[in-house]
């Protein structure tokens, strides 16, 4: 094999370096190259507005896909949940690696679990979807929070909480397990409580269509299960033509018999952010096989959510 190294684009951030770290170690064992990281700054890292505000949708995977197109990086990898849905024709995504723990998780004072938290408690999150769904349950079970829009890496955001700035802030899991701080979380926030983003967990491995011999070295970290599992909840995001700083969850699990997986349930919400009306529906079918079998999943639940009203429960829909 050639010595020559692979050019693994790659955001900043430290989050972003330690997933792309990752997968370049493994890149170099199946592919017997080495791998060389190239820093690439995006617009979501430099600018300080909300995500909702600056649209969410790909301000952190433009840049890196136009390093792709220009020929400066063989391949680049995004966290899933930030890939815009539509798939530009010129770029694949050629691996889809074994998923983490998708669910997000709460580092709150005190040690304190979500339904432990003071009345009035503070909690920081940028997301529109966790906001919805936490303000949502907190109703439902009389629970007092308010919920406080915040922008920032990790650091910044626990941060907050270490300065008696806020009572808690919502993360990511795998972005915790990834940087090795996940003895922080103080309660992980059931999928019952809390449906994650689409693609929450996953990362998406992305180079150009047309390196045939790359894809097919990168596709040996792909894992099946993971891809149609993804692929299933961001069909669900692009029917409902949803961006992904709206506030939708979803989440397609395995289920199993034993060691024998037998089918696949699809489990989405979405609701308006001060959690006074939500729409959250689920399926359980076959594994899907193909594709196309996945595809179709996510859009049945999300034709039957447009039915139940969940377009007027988005705000202005994502075009």
């Amino acid at each position: 094999m050639s010595d020559i190294p692979l050019r693994l684009g790659t955001r900043r951030s430290r989050l972003a370096m330690a997933q792309s770290g990752q997968v370049a170690e493994a890149v170099s064992q199946v592919t017997g190259r080495p791998v060389e990281l190239v820093e690439i700054t995006t617009y979501g890292d430099t600018s300080r507005e909300h995500l909702a505000q600056i649209g969410g949708t790909g301000v952190f995977v433009t840049a890196l896909r136009d390093a792709l197109l220009r020929g400066e990086v063989d391949f680049a990898v995004h966290s899933l949940k930030d890939l815009p849905t539509t798939q530009p024709a010129d770029l694949v995504l050629a691996a889809v690696p074994v998923r983490e723990d998708p669910r997000d998780v709460i580092v709150a004072r005190d040690a304190l679990k979500f339904t432990d938290l003071p009345r009035g408690a503070r909690i920081g999150t940028g997301s529109p979807r966790r906001t919805a769904q936490l303000n949502a349950y907190a109703r439902a079970h009389a629970l007092d929070i308010a919920t406080v829009p915040i922008r920032g890496n990790v650091d910044t955001r626990i941060g907050y909480v270490h300065a008696g700035e806020l009572d808690a802030v919502v993360l990511a899991a795998a972005g915790l397990s990834r940087i090795g701080r996940i003895d922080e979380v103080t309660d992980f926030l059931s999928v019952d409580t809390v449906l994650p983003a689409p693609g929450q967990g996953a990362l998406a491995i992305e180079c150009a269509a047309d390196n045939a011999s790359l894809i097919a070295a990168l596709g040996e970290l792909d894992d099946p299960f993971t891809r149609v599992a993804v692929t299933a909840e961001r069909s669900l995001l692009a029917a409902l033509e949803a961006g992904c700083s709206a506030p939708v969850g979803a989440l397609a699990d395995l289920l199993a018999d034993g060691q024998i997986v037998k089918e696949m349930r699809l489990r989405a919400v979405v609701g308006t952010t001060d959690g006074t009306r939500t729409v959250q529906l689920s399926t359980t079918g076959p594994v899907p096989e193909t594709y196309d079998q996945a595809t179709a999943l996510g859009r049945e639940l999300a034709s039957e959510m447009l039915a139940q009203g969940a377009a007027g429960l988005m705000g202005e829909r994502a075009q």
